[in-house]
């Protein structure tokens, strides 16, 4: 149902499994101390992992997403002509809701990967996916308030696909010792094929 790779200009989506990369090598970027690690723990909703057992559970819940048809998940390689061809730029979603016909986006990159454009890149891609091939009828994004780069980065790409701000949803996110506001945008398929045209 989902692709097991996805091609855009700059990038490649391969499907995050066992047998596309090792469960040591994700343990590397996820762990706690990775580098980049405590600026994108900032504003993402999981905990580094611990252990290699927690990378391993992890994947054991990505694979069964996948198998389920809940959750396609994928590694974001630059392409062959990028400058880190081939490295680890980080890891993208999208989370099905079948019986809503909807989709939520979620991505994280390492801080070398920041500001080159790839979340909008890959958006485009996972909403050709979500509508074209799925025949979804809304995706949504949204970002912890304070995240400043995923919201300059979303509002630029709802708005090429002409998507909209829907609000806040307050207290919707806890973070230690904290809970915080998401900002959440979507993308319908009507406005995706009018941005289209």
């Amino acid at each position: 149902m989902f692709p097991v790779e996805i091609e855009t200009d700059r990038l490649r989506l391969v499907r995050l499994c066992r047998e596309t990369i090792a469960t040591k090598e994700l343990y590397e970027y996820m762990r706690v101390g990775a580098p980049d690690m405590a600026e994108i723990n900032e504003y993402v909703i999981w905990e580094p992992h611990r252990t290699i057992k927690d990378t391993y559970n992890y994947l054991n819940e990505i694979e069964e997403q996948w198998e389920n048809r809940d959750q396609a998940t994928y590694v974001v390689y630059p392409r062959e002509h990028e400058t880190d061809e081939g490295e680890f730029a980080g890891v993208t979603n999208l989370h099905i809701g079948w019986e809503r016909r909807a989709a939520e986006l979620g991505i994280w990159l390492r801080k070398p990967f920041w500001g080159r454009g790839y979340s909008g890149e890959r958006t485009s891609a996972l909403l050709e996916l979500a509508f074209k091939q799925l025949d979804l009828e809304l995706v949504g994004a949204a970002h912890q308030d304070g995240n400043v780069n995923s919201k300059r980065a979303i509002e630029r790409y709802i708005e090429v696909h002409g998507g909209q701000y829907d609000g806040i949803l307050r207290n919707w996110i806890p973070k230690k010792s904290e809970v915080r506001d998401l900002h959440r945008y979507t993308v319908s398929r009507e406005q995706y094929r009018e941005a289209c045209k």
